[in-house]
């Protein structure tokens, strides 16, 4: 007895149903990137991350940044963080951050955001450098 027809014709499509269907982010598939590593010490200094899928390479729009903090973690000091405040996005994908380095050294940009589309929190923690 042969096969079903039909179920014949549901076995061959199979392959051709997963090609079709997008694949399935999860929030480790996107990171911030931090667009430039040195920095000069002072104050004003804009710090401008990407937001990554890494997948694709591709920037990523439209996060929702809920947490950010600058602090001096890479030299110990934890405790010595700077005020960050959130500038306006210079392109898409991108995201602007304004602090007072005011010691030279490692600083850590801690940052937690939501990403459109998806479920659970991304959380990086990017380590810069001020100069001199």
């Amino acid at each position: 007895m042969g096969i079903n027809p039909i179920l014949r014709a549901l076995v061959a499509a199979l392959p051709l149903a997963a090609i079709a269907l997008p694949a399935l982010a999860e929030i480790n598939d996107y990171e911030f990137q931090l667009t430039q590593s040195e920095f000069k010490q002072g104050d004003g200094v804009v710090i401008t991350v990407k937001l990554i899928d890494k997948r694709s390479g591709k920037p990523v729009p439209d996060a929702v940044i809920f947490a950010k903090r600058i602090d001096m973690e890479p030299e110990g000091m934890a405790t010595m963080a700077a005020p960050i405040e959130v500038l306006p996005a210079p392109e898409a994908g991108a995201y602007s951050f304004k602090t007072n380095l005011v010691m030279e050294g490692g600083w850590r940009l801690s940052l937690a955001a939501k990403v459109q589309g998806e479920t659970g929190t991304l959380a990086n923690k990017l380590v810069l450098k001020a100069l001199p």
